[in-house]
């Protein structure tokens, strides 16, 4: 018979229990890499899924914030939207220089707040193509942005936030309201350097010249009351208001090419007679008042058949009922 287990006795699971907390604070450098405790449950970043429904938005703003820059570029550059990175806010500071431009927002709806960060290389791009100069990167050494540049941030933002609303209604009808600015990361109030941040990150194609890229962060605390409708396949409730591409939709619709044709009378002829026709024979035929416009061989239309300008012409009478 097989042997019945022992259960561990209160002494034995004590001191194993002991031996195991000894074992994790002396754990310190093991082949060369850091070791260090991990609770399980903190920092959960799969709370979100897989941000389906926050990459719709961003898609759809990408197409809405090709207008924000036509007025300093002069075009519609093409946005692209990268998947969005949870990290902490230590780190992304940590990536990126001291000297940028932040725009902070408050989302009354969610009680939160949202950061848009733009590299001053690229301001200085939009501000020199707004007043005439030419669409290149400018390199600088500056800490701080002149009054013009200040000017044109005011206006990208302001812009881009309006694009934000646009792309956020089919999921939620969220506000953006600028709270501060700031042209320097340390001083940037957003939350703590511990705290976790989804990082939205864009890249604007540009003529001639490298992509510009700018960046959208939301705190992870902010999303999370609305964590299960950002893993929904998300429905839209309102028509796109993409006015480009349905203009050039419409514009694609009215030139496809058709073909017309008028059908002035349909004779019935015997088949003997039929096959004895001979070229230069001629049929009789009674035209019928009304003729039928056809469409791709579709009755469409009936009319009179007439004379105008030297040319013979049809005069439409009425459209003919579908059937």
């Amino acid at each position: 018979m097989a042997a019945t287990p022992r259960k561990l006795s209160s002494k034995e699971v004590a001191a194993l229990v002991g031996n195991l907390m000894e074992a994790s604070e002396s754990l310190s450098m093991e082949n060369g890499q850091e070791v260090r405790p991990f609770a399980f449950g903190d920092n959960d970043l799969n709370l979100l899924g897989d941000y389906h429904a926050l990459r719709i938005i961003n898609e759809r703003f990408c197409r809405t914030a090709r207008d924000v820059f036509l007025p300093m570029l002069r075009l519609q550059p093409r946005i692209s939207s990268f998947p969005p990175e949870v990290r902490s806010f230590d780190d992304y500071r940590s990536s990126q220089d001291n000297f940028v431009s932040i725009t902070a927002s408050r989302i009354e709806e969610l009680r939160g707040n949202q950061m848009i960060v733009i590299p001053p290389p690229f301001i200085s791009l939009l501000t020199d193509s707004y007043y005439g100069g030419q669409i290149r990167h400018i390199p600088t050494t500056r800490t701080e942005f002149t009054a013009t540049e200040q000017r044109v941030i005011e206006l990208v933002t302001d812009r881009l936030n309006v694009a934000l609303q646009v792309a956020w209604r089919d999921l939620m009808a969220l506000s953006f309201t600028v709270v501060s600015r700031e042209e320097s990361m340390q001083f940037a109030s957003f939350v703590d350097g511990e705290d976790m941040v989804v990082n939205c990150s864009f890249m604007v194609q540009l003529p001639n010249t490298e992509p510009a890229s700018f960046d959208i962060l939301y705190p992870l605390q902010t999303l999370k009351p609305i964590s299960s409708q950002l893993r929904s396949r998300m429905q839209s409730d309102f028509v796109d208001d993409d006015r480009t591409w349905r203009e050039k939709l419409e514009r694609a619709i009215l030139s496809i090419p058709l073909t017309l044709s008028a059908r002035l009378c349909e004779p019935e002829v015997p088949l003997r007679q039929l096959m004895q026709i001979q070229p230069g024979d001629v049929l009789p035929v009674q035209l019928t008042e009304a003729v039928s416009l056809l469409v791709e061989n579709e009755p469409i239309f009936e009319g009179v058949p007439g004379e105008r300008g030297g040319q013979a012409a049809l005069n439409l009478t009425r459209r003919r009922a579908r059937t």
